[in-house]
């Protein structure tokens, strides 16, 4: 029996909801199983090609809905969840008990915990750290910036080699290593330290470079590092630097595509009003109401400068 997933890939998120999914369907679903594991990354013009549906159960997790008919399980908490009205549409038609969406979850993994619990009699106390954790990183649940910034846990310093990995390959092993090790024992793997060190001097270089570069007006910081290649930056180091701020727009490059990030201070003295989920659809992209992106085509700095222009005016209103 093969399972296939795809998991939101270079996320903690993703990486942790493959992993739990993976117990829960060997725990209580297929025995048997071999499991496989495709990175998913959003981009212009998403689509989900045939051939990635190769395995007997087919799954989609913490990543946009697809209408194929050979996937068997989807899990996801986005706003941003479907590609289109029309795969909106033939979700809730189908109404299936093995493809799940909330929005109210702050964390995927703790989405596909409570119904592996609830509807299967499926538990496995030994991840309950991992779930616990994906709901502080996901849901921005850090006690203040500082914690979120300097990285002194192991959850968090785990975060910074998913997220800047290249490829997916150390990715996949540490969704290996998610279903039986603490995160303890995962950052201090070998591997992974060697992966960790020259990270977190690129982590600390990057908050001297976005403080260089970052300007805040009427609330808004903003921010262009299109010309350096740290699409990964921590997402909480421009409310490290500017507590006072209440949002975030920026925009950085990859080779896969030009990405436009905003973002809203979960520590702010007042509640954001805006949904940023709602705003980045505009423009093609999504995410969730207090954090959300946009993926253009790989060389549209203009392009993407002139969207966060015009999102950067919108929020300061």
């Amino acid at each position: 029996m093969l399972v296939r997933v795809l998991y939101h890939d270079h996320c903690f998120d993703g990486a942790a909801s493959a992993a739990f999914f993976s117990r829960f369907i060997a725990g209580a679903v297929h025995p048997d199983a071999e499991f496989r594991y495709t990175g998913m990354a959003h981009g212009a013009g998403q689509a989900f090609r045939p051939e990635l549906f190769d395995g007997d159960e087919n799954a989609i997790v913490d990543f946009k809905y697809s209408n194929s008919p050979r996937l068997t399980w989807w899990f996801d908490h986005h706003q941003s969840a479907f590609l289109s009205r029309e795969d909106a549409e033939q979700y809730r038609r189908e109404a299936s008990d093995r493809k799940l969406y909330d929005a109210s979850y702050k964390s995927c993994t703790a989405f596909i915990a409570q119904v592996a619990r609830e509807r299967f009699g499926f538990t496995a106390p030994d991840l309950d750290d991992l779930v616990e954790w994906s709901l502080v990183i996901d849901g921005a649940q850090y006690a203040d910036a500082r914690t979120a910034v300097e990285m002194g846990a192991p959850a968090m310093q785990l975060t910074l080699v998913i997220e800047a990995a290249k490829g997916s390959a150390i990715v996949q092993k540490i969704i290996g290593l998610m279903q039986h090790a603490r995160l303890a024992a995962i950052v201090a793997e070998p591997e992974i330290q060697a992966l960790f060190q020259p990270l977190y001097q690129r982590h600390l270089d990057s908050i001297g470079l976005i403080r260089e570069r970052a300007e805040q007006r009427d609330g808004v910081v903003y921010f262009d590092l299109s010309d350096q290649e740290v699409e990964g930056y921590n997402k909480f180091i421009p409310y490290y630097l500017f507590p006072d701020s209440m949002y975030t727009v920026s925009v950085s490059r990859s080779s896969s595509r030009t990405k436009i990030s905003v973002g809203s201070n979960p520590w702010a003295p007042v509640e954001p009003t805006h949904n940023l989920a709602t705003i980045c659809e505009r423009y093609g992209g999504g995410g969730h109401a207090r954090v959300g992106a946009i993926s253009l085509e790989p060389g549209a700095i203009e392009k993407a400068r002139a969207v966060a222009a015009e999102i950067v005016e919108e929020l300061q209103s």
